[in-house]
């Protein structure tokens, strides 16, 4: 953890689930952070956690070039973590035009803002399990498979990851070294987005609701957010250290391959630690969303010596205990922080 001590990172998305959890990791490393981002929603881990002012930051939308740059040159961060964007699947059927245009040309607008700078940066780009394109079969897609994407946001995140490999290849050398991660289904306390299944479950239970489950057979690779915020710092770390461009490529964060369950299957291991019930909601004339993902996390457990800490049936108990603790009345903060430290110890 000594390298992160004082490193400048820019965390793009602070204010989102992910990036609130990323900013209260690294502010435990010592790293000085800042965040570029839209405004957190109406509930955030962002604002339990005080984050506004405990970081600098700026609100502004990745889409309006001059902003951004003005706010990276200012910064003139060592490290930036890219997690901005628009992440929602059935969001971006509503919306595919701004879907696009903030996770492809945000992107690049960020990538150009880096460019620009005149020191040497590390950029790790986020993207999702969702890049490749899905056949539906029960082989786990390694980071030589052929990208795709059926409904907008998976698109424009397989867009995303040609951004990055043509700014690495084209503009790329000691000055810009950019990676890409790509993760699975993430779960944790503190996420409270629409359509997503966990806070969907969590605002049923906390109403005394049955959870409508809209596609139950759907295989996921889950798994707890602090195991891929883990591998994002390791490939940061190695990528920044390394002398080469060995490490200057796509890597998957997932769970074990015995950790990729139904929706079912999860929402039965909830209702475990916090009582309740789900009734089938499926509705043949939704819009399409992929029945199958896993991820081989082969090249990070080799390359990287990344691996998941938290089994499956650890993420579900350690993501429930956070939302009814804290619909109980305890401290976010504290127990989130208490949460990094137990996730850190059992590494």
């Amino acid at each position: 953890m000594a390298f992160w001590n004082d490193k400048k990172v820019l965390i793009t998305g602070h204010t989102g689930f992910k990036g609130a959890w990323l900013s209260e990791l690294l502010l435990g490393r010592g790293a000085r952070i800042s965040g570029i981002a839209l405004p957190p929603e109406d509930e955030s881990l962002y604002a339990k956690l005080s984050l506004g002012s405990r970081m600098p930051g700026t609100f502004l939308d990745i889409r309006d070039t001059e902003a951004l740059e003005q706010e990276v040159r200012a910064f003139q961060p060592d490290i930036v973590l890219h997690l901005a964007a628009q992440a929602l699947v059935r969001r971006s059927y509503r919306d595919p035009v701004g879907n696009w245009a903030t996770n492809v040309m945000g992107t690049v607008h960020l990538l150009e803002a880096l460019r620009k700078l005149d020191r040497d940066v590390t950029a790790v780009v986020v993207t999702t399990d969702k890049v490749y394109e899905n056949n539906e079969w029960a082989y786990s897609y390694r980071e030589t498979d052929p990208l795709g994407g059926y409904d907008p946001y998976s698109a424009s995140k397989a867009a995303c990851e040609l951004v990055a490999a043509s700014w690495r290849r084209s503009f790329g050398g000691n000055n810009l070294k950019i990676a890409t991660a790509r993760a699975g289904n993430v779960i944790g306390g503190g996420d409270w987005a629409e359509d997503r299944l966990v806070p969907d479950i969590v605002r049923a239970l906390k109403s005394n609701r049955p959870i409508e489950i809209r596609n139950p057979a759907s295989i996921r690779p889950w798994q707890h957010v602090l195991d891929p915020l883990a591998g994002y710092l390791t490939l940061a770390e190695q990528v920044h250290k390394a002398d080469d461009a060995r490490f200057r490529a796509g890597y998957n964060f997932g769970p074990e391959p015995a950790d990729v369950f139904s929706v079912r299957h999860l929402a039965d291991t909830i209702l475990k630690h916090w009582p309740g019930e789900w009734i089938d909601a499926s509705d043949p004339s939704a819009v399409h969303e992929a029945g199958r993902l896993s991820l081989s996390i082969d090249k990070s457990r080799s390359e990287l010596g990344w691996a998941p800490v938290w089994r499956f049936d650890d993420a579900i108990a350690k993501t429930v205990d956070w939302y009814r603790q804290v619909h109980g009345g305890a401290d976010p903060l504290r127990l989130t922080q208490d949460q990094i430290a137990a996730f850190e110890a059992a590494g």
